[in-house]
C-alpha cells in the first residue's frame, strides 16, 4: 500500500509561505489520520490555512497507479 500526498505550492498562501503551510498541513493530517481505517481508497482533500483546497492525500493498493 502507498500513502500519497499531493500539494500545489504555486498559488495563494502556499506560494507566500510554503514551508509554514506544508508544516501545518503535515502536523494536521499526521494527527488526523487516526480517524481513517487506513485502507486503499481512503483519502481527503488538503486545505491551506485560508481554507482553499491545495491538494489531496490518498491510500492506494501496492502496484496501483498513483
Amino acid at each position: 500500500m502507498k500513502f500519497l500526498l499531493e500539494v500545489n505550492v504555486d498559488d495563494g498562501r502556499m506560494a507566500e509561505d510554503p514551508v509554514g503551510e506544508l508544516g501545518r498541513i503535515l502536523r494536521y493530517w499526521g494527527g488526523n489520520l487516526r480517524h481513517y481505517a487506513m485502507k486503499p481508497g481512503d483519502g481527503s482533500a488538503i486545505y491551506d490555512s485560508d481554507y482553499q483546497e491545495v491538494g489531496q492525500w490518498r491510500l492506494v493498493a501496492a502496484g496501483e497507479d498513483a
